[in-house]
């Protein structure tokens, strides 16, 4: 599994003109699954994201997660992440996971990330054409791959 964390702002996901999940201050995190992800690598990334110490503590250090904060997330899933760029202009995506893995494995996610973070996960959806909007704070963005631990 492959995570992009962006700490933001302000976040939002729209699906045919219609925002389908927003938040303030939080997290937004792109996920892609490849095809031997499992549970393993969920529970790896769900405890990195949710310890993660990327906010600003009262003297302005990186040292605080998402839950010291109070804060928001919301998770968009993104076969793209899983992406091979070795041949050719052409991005391969082979290595990602099938809906029938990959929707599920998503699912879950989203729920242990809640339960992690004790706060609703906002999401998209699944396959959709969606519009990620985000006002990326530092900015700061962080790459977790579960397979480079």
């Amino acid at each position: 599994m492959r995570a992009v964390i962006q700490r933001v702002s302000s976040a939002s996901v729209s699906i045919g003109g219609a925002v389908v999940s927003s938040i303030g201050r939080g997290l937004l995190v792109l996920l892609g699954i490849g095809q031997d992800d499992d549970d393993t690598d969920l529970d790896y990334l769900v405890r990195k994201i949710a310890a993660l110490r990327i906010f600003d503590d009262g003297e302005g250090v990186m040292n605080l997660s998402v839950t010291d904060v109070s804060g928001d997330v919301i998770v968009v899933s993104q076969f793209t992440l899983m992406a091979s760029t070795r041949k050719g202009n052409r991005p391969s995506y082979i290595d990602a996971a099938g809906h029938g893995k990959a929707i599920p494995l998503y699912e879950s996610f989203c729920r242990s990330l809640s339960d992690a973070i004790g706060r609703q996960v906002g999401t998209g959806q699944f396959g959709a054409d969606m519009q990620v909007a985000l006002v990326n704070d530092g900015p700061v963005t962080i790459c977790i791959d579960s397979k480079n631990k």
